[in-house]
């Protein structure tokens, strides 16, 4: 797992848009990085119904009231195309994962969605296999909003930031740590590399880029997840 720092000036310009919106996307940062009060809370029973079956619903309410407190904007459509799992674990504030593709193009081979992480909730290690759509999935991550904590190979980091529920402990096999902040990348070191993240005490809003998703080639560590 490598990471880069790349400014947001640096970034529109590469893509050919230079000075449309940066002023303002600076602005959002440094008022991200400057807010006192605690980001929003979430029990995990809202989460769930008396049969303990997993309300995608009240998830995107709570997608939507980190968002608000980030400051991202919520563009028409998003709500309804927002995509949320607890993995069938039952433990959406700890391990879930909830994520808005925009571009997911095989004849192109590429990727791009955004991740939203709940504040100190973990997206488990998993890793992507060649398919007969796609070559095993390449994929690199930017911080927009918030921080995560990415895991993949490498040294072991001692001290992680991570606090892994005790559930998924068992199948946790990298522990290679790359701290991204607004503006930083990390991004896999090769294709089929197991890795994972985890957000920090504010959430996490990242942004994905990669070659084309094959959902049959994802492979979790975790026996027990549906996916």
């Amino acid at each position: 797992m490598t990471r880069e720092s790349i400014s947001r000036r640096t970034l529109f310009k590469s893509a050919g848009i230079a000075g449309l919106g940066v002023a303002a996307l600076a602005a959002e940062a440094r008022a991200a990085r400057g807010r006192k009060e605690p980001p929003p809370q979430f029990n995990n029973a809202d989460f769930y119904d008396a049969e303990k079956k997993f309300l995608p619903e009240k998830a995107k309410q709570a997608i939507r009231a980190l968002l608000e407190y980030h400051g991202y904007p919520i563009f028409d459509g998003l709500m309804e195309g927002l995509w949320v799992s607890d993995y069938a674990l039952g433990r959406f504030t700890e391990v879930g994962l909830a994520a808005y593709i925009f571009m997911n193009q095989q004849e192109a081979n590429y990727l791009q969605l955004d991740i939203y992480l709940l504040p100190n909730q973990m997206l488990p290690e998993h890793y992507h296999v060649k398919t007969d759509k796609a070559a095993a999935k390449m994929e690199g991550w930017l911080c927009r909003y918030g921080r995560s904590y990415v895991y993949g190979e490498g040294p072991k980091t001692e001290d992680l930031h991570a606090r892994i529920p005790e559930f998924e402990r068992p199948w946790v096999t990298v522990f290679h740590e790359t701290v991204i902040d607004p503006g930083q990348c990390a991004h896999l070191n090769r294709p089929t590399a197991r890795h994972w993240q985890f957000a920090g005490p504010r959430g996490a809003i990242l942004t994905e880029v990669g070659t084309f998703h094959d959902g049959a080639a994802v492979r979790h560590t975790d026996p027990n997840i549906v996916f």
